[in-house]
């Protein structure tokens, strides 16, 4: 599903201008998106949870030449799914 069949199912089911769907649509990503950029964590019941992993800083190494490079610290979005949604896809 894409965010725009996302907003059409929200207009038409709650019976809402497509532009007030629209609007609900990106309040809702944009407070999970703040929450996680600040370090929380976002938990839907249900649906499942959004969190952060931190990586470490490491060595790596470039695929084509095979040179080691150092690759920087950097969080890591992740999500799991809650139960509930793991029963319902798992059927």
């Amino acid at each position: 599903m894409t965010k725009s069949a996302l907003i059409s199912l929200i207009a038409q089911q709650l019976k809402l201008s497509r532009k007030d769907a629209e609007t609900a649509v990106n309040t809702v990503f944009d407070s999970i998106g703040h929450s996680l950029e600040v370090g929380n964590r976002v938990e839907l019941r249900g649906f499942g949870s959004f969190g952060l992993k931190e990586r470490r800083s490491r060595e790596g190494r470039n695929p084509k030449t095979g040179e080691r490079v150092m690759v920087d610290a950097k969080r890591v979005l992740f999500f799991k799914a809650g139960k509930a949604l793991r029963e319902r896809v798992d059927h």
